[in-house]
Parts: structure tokens; C-alpha cells; sequence
């Protein structure tokens, strides 16, 4: 039985031990840090104020129901059809 050649091997453990403690100590020396640019805030800012307004404007929605129902409301044919045209070539 060689004695020599377990004291090698054992070093070799030994070492490795060694550098996997460094290395786990080096690596929580730093702390992770977050800054946010104005841009960014002024961005959450409007976006916030965006989701908490309401989707439906419900006072021109009964408005709207109310003239629908009393038959004041009117649509054009032609003025429709012209909206309609106009908005179809701004996409384009």
C-alpha cells in the first residue's frame, strides 16, 4: 500500500474544500442594487393613471341610449360612409 499516493489524493480534496469556500464567500461580498430612470417612473406614472380611468364613458353611453330612445339620434348615410373611408386610409 503506497502512503504517498493517499497523501496526494488527500491534498488534492483538501485543496478543492479550499477554493469552493473563496468562492462562496467572494460571491455575497456584492449587493444587487435597482435604479429606476425618470423616464421609467414617468412611464409607471401614466400608465397607473391609464388603469385606474374607466373604459366606457358611461354619461355619453346614457346619453347616447337616451336620444336612441327617443329617437333624436340620426346617422347620415353619406357622413358615415365618409368617416368610415377617412379612418380606413389613415391605417393604410
Amino acid at each position: 500500500m503506497r502512503i504517498d499516493a493517499y497523501n496526494q489524493i488527500a491534498q488534492v480534496y483538501g485543496v478543492q474544500k479550499n477554493l469552493k469556500a473563496q468562492k462562496t464567500q467572494k460571491g455575497s461580498i456584492g449587493k444587487d442594487q435597482v435604479s429606476i430612470s425618470r423616464t421609467g417612473r414617468d412611464f409607471q406614472v401614466a400608465k397607473k393613471a391609464v388603469s385606474e380611468a374607466p373604459d366606457v364613458r358611461e354619461d355619453k353611453v346614457a346619453q347616447l341610449k337616451a336620444m336612441i330612445d327617443s329617437g333624436a339620434y340620426s346617422v347620415e348615410p353619406g357622413d358615415f360612409a365618409s368617416r368610415l373611408l377617412a379612418k380606413y386610409n389613415q391605417t393604410l
